[in-house]
């Protein structure tokens, strides 16, 4: 049984190209990652969900106010910016997998990432590209926006490459390319090991968090003994 306080991990589909393949490979990357010890065993550490970005549709960027500006996702002037800022509220890491079109990361990520700032920022980020060459401009290009993001990236950043013609045309096609029959059975462990890794900054992170709380009460407590003992002179 996992507690309500157990972090979340949620798997960012990063196309909404159709036809697509996106949720296969994803479904992949998170089947891979559930077979961490941390995933089966019976004192869980993290949970694993899915965004897919295809369901949010989010229109063009149309928000007035600059998000880094923004602290409480009431401020938002758009329904679905609130929305969106409430789902990405709810996790505490991210494994982003994406295509890579023409040396690029989809616009419909950069658009999505782009409507919010605050909810990302701190948070540790696992990217696995695919391609016809794996994808690693794609993946490159969105470290470094996720980095701008103030996420905690991983150096790890695990690269799928269609095993030949056939899967690319499938791919294209948004058929079956084989992923059962384990055309990618040898990156899994690439994939598991960028899994371990992200679970290392989440847990990293967690304990860093406690410690910030528990440096707050001490400044708080301090403040309030300094108020007491002001407010004594004053008396006196």
């Amino acid at each position: 049984m996992t507690s309500t306080n157990t972090p979340s991990i949620a798997v960012i589909i990063c196309s909404t190209r159709q036809p697509r393949v996106c949720p296969q490979i994803a479904s992949f990357v998170t089947s891979t990652l559930q077979t961490l010890p941390s995933f089966t065993s019976t004192s869980t550490t993290a949970t694993l969900s899915t965004i897919d970005l295809s369901t949010w549709n989010l229109p063009m960027f149309n928000e007035p106010t600059i998000p880094g500006q923004i602290k409480d996702s009431s401020a938002y002037a758009q329904p679905h910016t609130r929305a969106w800022s409430a789902e990405i509220s709810k996790h505490q890491a991210f494994v982003f997998v994406l295509p890579q079109y023409n040396w690029g990361y989809p616009a419909v990520l950069k658009n999505a990432l782009d409507y919010l700032f605050n909810e990302w920022v701190g948070k540790p980020a696992m990217v696995v590209s695919y391609g016809g060459h794996g994808g690693g401009k794609a993946a490159g290009q969105l470290k470094q926006v996720l980095q701008g993001l103030e996420m905690r990236v991983l150096e790890n950043m695990p690269a799928l490459t269609f095993p030949g013609l056939e899967a690319v045309v499938a791919a294209t096609k948004g058929e079956d390319i084989g992923i059962g029959k384990g055309v990618w059975d040898g990156e899994k462990e690439g994939i598991r090991r960028a899994g371990e890794e992200l679970l290392g900054l989440l847990a990293a992170g967690s304990v860093a968090k406690e410690g910030e709380k528990g440096a707050e009460l001490t400044l708080r407590g301090n403040w309030m003994e300094d108020s007491m003992k002001l407010r004594i002179l004053l008396i006196d």
